[in-house]
């Protein structure tokens, strides 16, 4: 019989992974992998900030995950409207973001009593915090993204593809731009229960690169990314209840496993396709 919590976790990780796979590949078709990592990074502001409030000022709605919310999608709207509005390089925005994010988690993290655990569990995950309530938020965020990743989708693809085609059918770069930060960041906090932030990059970039190796087709790479994502992350959580290895670094170490496999067999099949 599977034990309760590793019940929860396999179930938040099959969650996580829609998302993960879905907007992981508008994250590789669009090369916003360092935004990802940036996004990631500086939610740990939020979520030391909320922990303070928590603790230190017994402000008991101040969930740190809450923080990581609104600290995900403050930063994602900082990196898209200076962006937009001041043209500054991206590279720039990203390193200013994840620095200050990461600095204020740092400090106020440091203010906090008996932070340390939780420290741990932020930057790495925990998925003994999976409880039934987390579950249903879980599914709550996955049902968005997913019914607006559905209900846009030509027009995601239209910017991925043909931004030119995109102007001309009347698609608002910008919107659409800022839409896409706004589901990468909540992307973002769904994975951290699961894999913590310092790790959330690895399950949003390497399935959807891996898939990326085999198809060209948005539908199939999307389709393909899910599935990589969910036995990337089921496995992962396996291996770490046998071998009792941290959760989110054995998720993250399968994704890199699986890229650098994909990579052997697709570059065998070129050597055998040139023979």
């Amino acid at each position: 019989m599977i034990p309760a919590f590793l019940f929860f976790s396999l179930a938040a990780a099959l969650l996580a992974s829609i998302s993960g796979g879905i907007i992981g590949s508008y994250v590789v078709i669009k090369r916003l992998a360092n935004l990802c990592g940036s996004i990631s990074h500086s939610v740990l502001g939020g979520m030391g900030f909320f922990l303070w409030l928590q603790k230190v000022h017994h402000i008991a709605w101040c969930d740190p995950l809450l923080g990581a919310f609104f600290a995900a999608m403050i930063s994602a709207w900082l990196i898209g409207w200076i962006h937009l509005r001041f043209r500054q390089r991206v590279d720039a925005i990203i390193a200013a973001v994840w620095s200050t994010g990461m600095s204020i988690g740092v400090i106020f993290l440091a203010m906090t009593p008996g932070s340390t655990a939780d420290l741990s569990n932020f930057l790495l995950g925990n998925l003994l915090w999976i409880t039934p309530a987390d579950l249903v938020w879980l599914a709550i965020m996955t049902a968005i993204i997913l019914s607006t990743v559905v209900f846009f989708y030509r027009p995601f693809l239209s910017v991925c593809f043909d931004e030119e085609q995109a102007l001309l059918q009347g698609i608002s770069l910008q919107k659409i731009y800022l839409l896409l930060l706004t589901l990468i960041a909540l992307t973002i906090v769904l994975l951290i229960q699961t894999i913590g932030t310092i790790l959330t990059i690895a399950i949003l970039t390497l399935p959807a690169t891996t898939a990326n190796l085999f198809t060209k087709r948005m539908s199939s790479l999307l389709i393909m990314s899910v599935i990589a994502s969910a036995l990337i992350s089921c496995s992962g959580i396996a291996a770490s209840y046998y071998l009792d290895w941290p959760p989110g670094a054995t998720i993250s170490l399968g994704a890199a496993f699986l890229y650098f496999l994909a990579l052997w067999i697709k570059k065998r099949e070129i050597r055998l396709c040139r023979e």
